[in-house]
């Protein structure tokens, strides 16, 4: 059924580095986000200036690739957050704003997914991983549209859907794998502190929608695709302006 993961190996690299990354996120974004819950904007603004300090301590130890798939990260994303909560609404922040923290933050969790699907925990078990993720995921959304929520979330339902076929079908399953974590993480720590909170009726197609989303990582796995497919093309890119540059200078 998994046949696509990684085999487990025992000799498959083990790198601190991929757990302090992950550990560290977890903590600063369940940290950052409860104190938002209740902060100024003067505060929240703070939150922003320590998170890109953060995000580009974290970078100092990748290499060229990872560096640019998390600006493109944060660039698309950043364009996400705009346009799904500004103006179509889909969730609301406390100050209707996409917070100064947010864009550092997603750079965070990007390379919180790359390192989790990098790291000998989920490399050795990749297969249990997947079968956790899928029943509890399957679970939260058979809840959502099971009509025992006040709040329904067949938009929940939807975007699990799509989860599922972007870990079976996607280039970059273990990424998926790590976002789903670190993601699900993120949401339930920011709605149940009010930092956000989702549209009970997605405005698009007026479907429920739970808060947060049982599947809410799909949108996540779509920054990660953006992110992997669009760097080696960017970099690329680069390269061939800086060979122009200096065949122009000399």
């Amino acid at each position: 059924m998994f046949d696509h993961l990684p085999k487990a190996d025992a000799n498959c690299p083990h790198r601190t580095r991929d757990y302090f990354i992950a550990g560290f996120t977890f903590f600063c974004v369940g940290l950052s986000l409860v104190i938002d819950g209740s902060a100024s904007l003067e505060t929240q603004n703070q939150l922003g200036v320590i998170a890109w300090i953060f995000l580009i301590g974290l970078l100092v130890g990748e290499n060229k690739e990872v560096r640019m798939q998390v600006v493109i990260a944060v660039a698309f994303a950043t364009a996400g957050e705009h346009f799904a909560s500004i103006y179509m609404e889909g969730y609301t922040y406390r100050f209707e704003n996409v917070p100064l923290y947010v864009p550092p933050g997603h750079g965070m969790v990007y390379l919180t997914a790359v390192a989790l699907a990098r790291s000998r925990f989920f490399l050795m078990n990749a297969k249990t991983l997947a079968t956790f993720v899928i029943v509890t995921g399957s679970l939260w959304s058979l809840w959502g549209v099971s009509g025992i929520p006040e709040q329904g979330d067949q938009v929940g339902a939807f975007l699990f859907v799509i989860f599922v076929i972007c870990l079976f079908k996607g280039r970059s399953p273990m990424v998926y794998l790590g976002a789903f974590f670190i993601c699900t993480w993120l949401e339930i720590v920011g709605t149940a502190a009010g930092t956000w909170k989702w549209a009970s009726i997605e405005p698009v197609f007026n479907w429920s929608q739970g808060n947060p989303p049982s599947g809410v990582a799909a949108w996540y796995c779509l920054v990660d695709a953006v992110a992997i497919g669009f760097a080696p093309i960017f970099l690329i890119g680069l390269q061939k302006l800086g060979n122009w540059y200096k065949t122009i200078t000399h």
